[in-house]
């Protein structure tokens, strides 16, 4: 058979049918523990914490569909991340983009205070900037978020794992508002991709998750084996609930995509508005490379009011389609104010050295109907 479309993949990879009952829905195997044949002879599965059907159907899945060796599954974005620093030594050097989730920057803070990683920032966007990070400071991981949270900046993958690579660094990629439907980092030489599975690949808004997928066996083994040994790993019913949304991953991400579009076009002309932050627009600084490197621009549209914060608080209190709530990639559309909410941990002099201002918006724009979130956002700026 030819080579199955993403949309296509997303719905069979997801849930083929049970090979015991035929059920085109996956089971859920509730259970903490498997009874064993005799002492240390098993039927492949032991405890639950170190492996679980549901869990693992998931993770093949993830693998499947980043193009990698290995998927593994996590409780959440942050306990990925965490497993994952875990693989480098104390006293290796990270370098990070300047631009980060708030949370993601707050752990690797962490990890420099108590002596860990050695997080040095550099500007994704300046490949210059880049090699000079990588150069001064020998990096043993290099760590990329694309787009970028909250502004939507596009790093380019292939050149700056060219650049990690040169050195040795293991190169990360945070593919949480691509998603594999938009973007595969491995495909462009990326080591490991991480996902907050909480966001479009869950869908829903109603699980906590998150994911880590190996480009190659090796790296997937100590990952695995960090895994376990650190017991970050997911329910099977919020591995159900994943698998659930990678089904209709690919249809609510052209849905996602037109109306991140769709409000970043008339934003793009609103007189209240300084400027507009997303990747689909001709004038955004990477929008040649997110042609090149995406599938679509994503559901993320962020952007600048003129009256600062006061205009950011009218704006987040006016709208009735757009949910006032952190997160994003659900179905439903969600606002909210980087500043104080998501990027709240990030000190105010490094979030205005890297233009996340007072008077930033950020949407995650849902599968409504397109006319009714342009009129939501229309209204909204009328009382901004």
């Amino acid at each position: 058979m030819a080579t199955l479309r993403f949309d296509t993949r997303v719905i069979h990879d997801a849930s083929p049918p049970d090979a015991a009952t035929g059920a085109v829905s996956p089971p859920i195997y509730l259970t903490s523990t498997f009874a064993q044949i005799a002492p240390n002879r098993n039927r492949g599965w032991v405890y639950s914490r170190s492996a679980n059907p549901t869990r693992a159907q998931l993770e093949a899945v993830l693998a499947r569909l980043e193009g990698g060796a290995t998927g593994l599954a996590f409780s959440s974005g942050l306990g990925a991340l965490t497993t994952l620093l875990d693989a480098f030594p104390a006293q290796a050097s990270v370098v990070a983009g300047d631009e980060l989730y708030g949370g993601t920057y707050r752990l690797l803070e962490h990890r420099r205070r108590q002596g860990g990683l050695r997080p040095v920032y550099a500007d994704m966007t300046d490949l210059a900037s880049v090699r000079r990070a990588v150069a001064t400071s020998s990096p043993a991981l290099v760590f990329i978020e694309t787009p970028t949270n909250p502004l939507l900046h596009i790093a380019d993958v292939k050149a700056i794992a060219r650049i990690g690579h040169s050195t040795g660094a293991v190169v990360v990629v945070d593919n949480t508002f691509a998603s594999p439907a938009l973007q595969r980092p491995i495909e462009y030489g990326a080591d490991v991709v991480l996902h907050s599975t909480t966001k479009y690949l869950g869908g829903h808004s109603d699980i906590i998750g998150g994911a880590l997928i190996a480009a190659r066996p090796k790296t997937g083994e100590q990952l695995t084996w960090l895994q376990n040994a650190l017991g970050a790993v997911p329910s099977p019913m919020d591995c159900f609930l994943v698998l659930r949304g990678i089904r209709t991953l690919a249809i609510r991400m052209q849905r996602h995509n037109e109306n991140a579009m769709a409000v970043a076009r008339f934003l793009h002309g609103a007189p209240k508005v300084s400027r507009v932050y997303y990747p689909g627009l001709g004038d955004h600084p990477q929008h040649g490379l997110a042609r090149r490197q995406m599938d679509g621009y994503g559901g993320m549209v962020s952007f600048d009011l003129k009256g600062g914060a006061r205009a950011a608080r009218r704006f987040l209190g006016a709208t009735k389609l757009f949910t006032l709530a952190e997160s994003l990639g659900g179905v439903e559309s969600l606002a909210e104010h980087p500043a104080s909410m998501t990027h709240a941990s990030v000190p105010a002099s490094v979030r205005e050295a890297r233009g996340i201002g007072a008077g930033l918006v950020r949407l995650s724009c849902g599968i409504e109907g397109t006319d009714d979130l342009v009129a939501d956002v229309r209204a909204a700026l009328r009382s901004s």
